[in-house]
């Protein structure tokens, strides 16, 4: 028997004033998967993925997460996923360990708190870093750090919105390889991206424009809708100049 799929979406959609930023989004993302939401600036991904987060309510249609209703309880959704972004809140005056500390106990993690934080810092390679203070470290080790807070709670589902821009192609390829590494484990992970070779690693993708889902499948089969030899940036780049 296969298991519940790890989010649906019926009908999604978010409405500021005249501005539709996610228009009747529907599809679902099977427990485990490596999961892509792609397109332009502007195109419904962050918004799809705060409502997905219990962060912000939709206007109308209805999405679960982890099979929790993200409109009847959000807080429910809050303590099953695990979010970061670029903009990860760490704080620069604490050390790894005391930033990892800092979110444990936000998780609530009592008892399993040290047992939890030598597991973030042995998985993200953190222990290399030593005391230092989280605001000197490069892009790519705060990047591994905010995972490691973020995972901290075991969360069923990951949510990571842009979360290696601006990082070095060297970390880049140790985050991802960290990343596959959980999702093989069964972790089922959401991603946004600008980077087409990391979405070429996704089970699945969708690509929104206008805040519609305009494609979606594989990668190989979303490019397969736009010709023999398109590339997914011949497809992002498809969306983008629609939405000019």
């Amino acid at each position: 028997m296969n298991p519940a799929p790890a989010v649906v979406l019926e009908s999604l959609t978010r409405r500021f004033g005249a501005v539709t930023a996610v228009d009747g989004a529907s599809f679902t993302i099977a427990t485990g998967e490596l999961f892509g939401i792609l397109g332009p600036n502007g195109s419904g991904k962050t918004t799809a993925i705060r409502m997905l987060c219990g962060l912000l309510a939709p206007t109308s249609g209805r999405a679960t997460v982890a099979g929790i209703d993200v409109i009847q309880d959000p807080d429910g959704v809050k303590s099953h996923i695990g979010y970061m972004s670029q903009a990860f809140g760490l704080y620069r005056d604490l050390t790894v360990e005391e930033n990892l500390r800092f979110y444990g106990g936000v998780y609530g993690l009592g008892r399993e708190l040290d047992e939890r934080v030598a597991w973030a810092k042995e998985r993200m390679r953190l222990a290399e870093l030593g005391p230092r203070l989280a605001g000197v470290l490069s892009g790519g080790q705060k990047q591994r750090l905010a995972l490691g807070c973020s995972l901290l709670h075991r969360p069923r589902v990951l949510f990571l919105d842009e979360p290696t821009a601006g990082v070095d192609p060297a970390a880049r390829r140790m985050f991802w390889g960290i990343i596959r590494g959980l999702g093989a484990e069964g972790t089922t992970i959401i991603c946004t991206t600008h980077y087409m070779d990391e979405a070429e690693q996704f089970d699945r993708l969708v690509f929104l424009s206008r805040g519609r889902v305009t494609a979606i499948g594989t990668p190989t089969e979303v490019k397969a809708k736009f010709g023999a030899n398109a590339s997914l940036e011949d497809v992002f780049i498809h969306f983008q100049e629609a939405e000019r």
